[in-house]
């Protein structure tokens, strides 16, 4: 092999190298050779070793680290194969005269992401009896000791039958939807489905109807599958459908939380449901039900959903196992009218072919085996005292000054302030506080947004709840007197102050 071209006396040979063999640039437990190689790599790089200088024999490098010496010679031979080295037979290694370039050893640039909320009122918390872990654990086990070949193929884009039987029993059971197991779409969760459908049947620009105040994570994946959202008011009969028309009477889809509204908490009365419906039909529209609660109702009888109003025409039926089992399952699903079955089974399997196949047979178990009813009963009234707890604190701590309508429904309660308060009371109130959770202005896109709290109440210890919810008053009552402003007589009244217009949004 060739020399190394030099225009100076070659320089003598190293008979040790100062290697950093600990270092982060070394990856722990790997084998010699390829610890060594990073080692020699980073001495390259970091200029302990000079372009066209001799590395140490084989021999004696091998001696220095305690390495077997093929361990050497191999990383030798690859920091020849990458470039970073030369060799010429009788005089031994040397480092290349141009070393190529490792993306790898440059400064790494911290990316910031904002870790989901844990902490007291976030949202999106669970609880999960243990009796009903012990079964999931049971059921889980028994499937994988009965490891079938199924798991060894691509499966049904829409996931396997049997569970999507189960879920077809149990919609029925409690909502009142009558489908068939073919029409059920397993996915990773509520926004999954929203993506894989919206890609299916609209078309890049089209718009949806979205509520205002409504569900932020939902908005931005409509937006980010590259249609346009456009936000209609919901007053206490749920959204205003006769808005929908006048802004956008030609929108595609529209996306709703009939049930329990995201974030009021209203229930979409009948007669706003029927519209919806005659509007989708006129529009030849579809309605996305996310009916992401429905299973946590605390007062009277379960709710009629709009799909089982729809019989599943144009209604297509979002729920999820994140709220009634645990999120780390990433599982929820969709049923879709029988005309999407085709083209949504197609974009599924265009996307990311099927769901994950083993824990979809101890799903089914737990709906078969009556285990899953049997958590709901049991967190249903963990999460009830949890409710009546955090708004009782609330509303007296508070003085009376946060409004707190008991919800029959959900995982989360609104506390208001009275609608003249500027939403900076309930900002400063909530930093001040140290709590998570949303501010409500956060839910609006378009509207006037109202001063208040969105509050998560499930999966929080009560005790807890029961002491952030104190603190949340206090700071509340706190931030109240820092804006107080004072009459023109001086009287120390608080005077009512014309609140300034919000800057315009963007245009649909």
């Amino acid at each position: 092999m060739r020399k190394i071209p030099t225009n100076s006396q070659p320089a003598p040979r190293k008979t040790e190298l100062p290697l950093d063999l600990s270092g982060p640039h070394v990856t722990p437990n790997a084998s010699s050779q390829h610890r060594l190689y990073q080692a020699l790599c980073h001495a390259i790089v970091g200029g302990i070793v000079k372009p066209g200088e001799p590395l140490p024999p084989s021999r004696t490098l091998a001696k220095q680290t305690g390495f077997r010496r093929n361990a050497v010679t191999s990383a030798y031979e690859r920091l020849i194969a990458d470039g970073f080295a030369d060799a010429t037979v009788g005089s031994g290694t040397f480092v290349a005269a141009r070393i190529p370039a490792r993306t790898a050893d440059a400064r790494k640039t911290k990316i910031a992401i904002e870790a989901p909320q844990q902490g007291m009122f976030a949202l999106g918390c669970t609880l999960i009896d243990d009796r009903a872990v012990q079964r999931f654990r049971s059921f889980a086990g028994r499937r994988l000791r009965a490891f079938g070949r199924e798991h060894l193929h691509y499966g049904d884009p829409r996931g396997s039958l049997e569970l999507r039987a189960a879920i077809a029993d149990h919609l029925l059971s409690a909502r009142g939807l009558r489908c068939d197991p073919d029409q059920i779409m397993l996915s990773s969760g509520t926004q999954h489905a929203l993506r894989i459908v919206l890609s299916a049947i609209l078309k890049t620009g089209d718009q949806i109807w979205c509520e205002d105040p409504g569900y932020p994570a939902a908005r931005k994946a409509i937006e980010y599958c590259g249609h346009r959202p456009v936000p209609v008011p919901v007053d206490q009969f749920g959204m205003r459908v006769a808005r929908g028309r006048a802004m956008a009477p030609s929108a595609r889809a529209a996306y709703v939380t009939p049930s329990h509204q995201f974030p009021l908490g209203v229930q979409m009365s009948m007669t706003r449901r029927l519209e919806l419906l005659d509007w989708a039909k006129d529009a030849d529209a579809f309605v996305f039900e996310d009916d992401y609660d429905s299973e946590f109702r605390y007062d009277g009888a379960p709710l009629l959903s709009l799909a089982g109003i729809d019989h599943l025409q144009r209604v297509i039926y979002i729920g999820t196992f994140a709220k009634t089992l645990f999120p780390g399952l990433r599982l929820g699903y969709c049923a879709l009218p029988e005309r999407l079955i085709g083209p949504v089974t197609s974009a599924r399997a265009a996307l990311d072919r099927y769901p994950g196949t083993l824990l979809e047979g101890a799903v089914a178990d737990m709906l078969n085996s009556g285990a899953f009813a049997a958590n709901l009963r049991k967190v249903r009234g963990l999460y009830r005292e949890a409710r009546d707890a955090l708004a009782l604190t609330l509303a007296t701590a508070s003085d009376g000054k946060l409004s707190v309508p008991v919800p029959s429904q959900g995982l989360h309660l609104v506390a208001r302030f009275d609608p003249s308060i500027e939403p900076l009371v309930a900002s400063q109130a909530k930093a001040a506080a140290g709590v998570e959770g949303w501010l409500l202005a956060e839910t609006y896109h378009r509207a006037r947004p109202l001063p208040g709290f969105v509050l998560g109440f499930a999966g929080h210890p009560i005790p807890q709840l029961i002491a952030s919810a104190e603190k949340l008053a206090k700071a509340s009552l706190a931030a109240l007197r820092a804006n107080r402003k004072p009459d023109a007589s001086g009287t120390g009244r608080v005077k009512r102050v014309k609140r300034k217009a919000l800057p315009s949004r963007s245009a649909v």
